[in-house]
């Protein structure tokens, strides 16, 4: 084994996120010490890790010796003295910047001159950790993700006074601990938590706005772009009592910026105690931790499918018309539908409310569909009416786009749609997060991949889309909606508007 950089690794607190620590660190080589104020969460922590490692020996993805050598260098401390030799502290307590604060006070007239100290804090400035310190160049943040051994992405923060050597060193020790390191500056939320504001805020917009209701929005989703959990899944598993303070946390540091503003949704659940799958009952109910999902309403069945018109200004104008052609519809091709014609536009950003009245359409017989996705890489449709469309149009539209067996959701009007809406709104956030610097766009696009599973980065998945289309979008629901969240970083509105990779940086 190489030489470990931190020969000897204290860790503050004995809970899961210091557990998990503690185990990587004495895997990778260190000499683990771990603390917590309570003694028996130390003597239960150790005896969980080397059941962990057992474990791993008895199904043969440990040697014996592995084993021992491993648990020789897991040691419980029984006092934050105990913890001097240490050449690495890492805390993982209480997210409480006095607490934190005074424990690093306490811990600079402990350990030698030459030891780094650092914070898992993932929601606290570095900096403001670190301000009473004698030596603050020798701090920074270590952020990990819980569970700590199977998340591989760990934030490395510097502070306003931290000294780029440890950093350099923080980061070196990761890869020996078998994570990949991303470098972050201190900034509300680093990279993780700050590029995951658009998911889930966007998707309560919608939900606030009457579109659809919470399973729809994780069926289009999970469906149409590729997220292994829809949104509203995703903070029942974490849980609002985890999710929604950082929603206002982030929110508030960076002094209300629209962009991560959270929702009176989640506030009123988490007072109410409906926090999400550990307590029964979230944005689902669960029976043995099993979501209640109501069924899809099955297609109407249409007994005369009237004529079809296509918007002469639709996205993917050419593909949906073929689309029809494969759906045997009746496609009208004159200047404008008849009056028997059921009109379909595919607009980016705009509701259709707005694009039937600008193309002076009759808003009665128009449905939209979203066309941001080539049809082919999806597995559903997504249509939306407006407050005019008749009935007799809407099923008529659901049965012809479920021809094929291919799952259809019809949802009410909506700037942008669902995946419009969140797609470009992740982008949005994720190429200001490149304007600020708050890390290199590599960096970002491995913590979003590592961090919350998202089936691209998030540059990548603008690539992917078009950073014109997700210009257009943004421009478009900005003008919907008069709000200013969704007006473009100038990162992706310089990219989109001359044709570059939203991952091209200046030379």
């Amino acid at each position: 084994m190489q030489q470990v950089t931190f020969p000897v690794v204290g860790i503050i607190g004995a809970g899961a996120m210091g557990r998990g620590i503690a185990q990587i660190a004495a895997q990778a080589g260190s000499v683990v010490k771990l603390f917590d104020t309570r003694s028996e969460a130390v003597v239960e922590a150790v005896q969980a890790i080397s059941g962990q490692w057992s474990r791993l020996q008895e199904k043969g993805r440990m040697t014996m010796e592995a084993l021992a050598e491993n648990k020789s260098r897991l040691i419980g401390a029984n006092a934050l003295s105990e913890l001097s030799d240490c050449s690495l502290v890492v805390e993982a307590i209480v997210e409480r910047i006095d607490i934190k604060k005074g424990l690093f006070a306490e811990l600079e007239a402990i350990v030698g001159s030459q030891a780094v100290l650092a914070t898992n804090t993932s929601s606290l400035s570095v900096t403001a950790i670190a301000a009473d310190l004698k030596y603050p160049q020798r701090f920074a943040g270590f952020h990990f993700f819980n569970p700590v051994p199977l998340m591989k992405v760990v934030e490395v923060i510097a502070g306003l006074k931290t000294d780029p050597s440890v950093c350099d060193a923080l980061t070196r020790f990761a890869r020996q601990m078998g994570h990949t390191p991303v470098q972050a500056q201190d900034t509300p939320g680093f990279i993780v938590n700050h590029a995951g504001r658009g998911y889930g805020t966007e998707a309560l917009r919608i939900v606030s706005e009457g579109v659809a209701d919470f399973a729809t929005i994780d069926r289009i989703l999970k469906d149409q772009v590729g997220f292994r959990l829809g949104p509203f899944e995703l903070m029942d598993l974490t849980a609002l009592d985890v999710s929604h303070p950082v929603m206002e946390s982030i929110y508030h540091q960076y002094y209300e910026e629209p962009r991560y503003r959270p929702s009176v949704i989640t506030a009123q659940r988490l007072a109410g105690g409906v926090v999400g799958k550990k307590v029964g009952e979230g944005f689902y109910r669960y029976e043995n931790g099993v979501p209640q999902v109501a069924p899809e309403p099955a297609a109407p069945l249409i007994a005369e499918m009237p004529p079809v018109w296509v918007s002469p200004r639709a996205s993917r104008r050419a593909e949906l018309l073929q689309l029809l052609k494969d759906l045997d519809a009746r496609i009208e091709t004159g200047s404008s539908p008849s009056p028997a014609a059921l009109t379909v536009v595919a607009p980016l950003g705009f509701d259709v409310t707005t694009v039937a009245v600008v193309e002076r359409l009759d808003p009665a017989r128009t449905v939209g569909i979203d066309l941001l996705i080539d049809d082919a890489a999806t597995k559903r449709r997504v249509l939306a009416t407006n407050p005019a469309t008749r009935v007799d149009m809407r099923d008529a539209a659901h049965a012809l786009f479920a021809r094929d067996g291919k799952a259809v959701s019809v949802i009410r009007d909506s700037g942008g749609f669902v995946t419009q809406r969140v797609v470009s709104t992740i982008v949005n956030i994720a190429t200001d997060i490149c304007q600020q610097r708050i890390c290199s766009p590599q960096d970002l696009e491995t913590a979003v991949t590592l961090g919350l599973g998202y089936p691209l980065g998030p540059l990548a998945m603008g690539d992917r889309y078009g950073p014109t289309n997700i210009l257009e979008v943004l421009f478009n629901m900005q003008t919907v909606y008069g709000d200013p969240r969704y007006r473009p970083s100038p990162w992706l509105r310089r990219r989109g508007a001359i044709g570059l990779s939203l991952l091209h940086t200046e030379e």
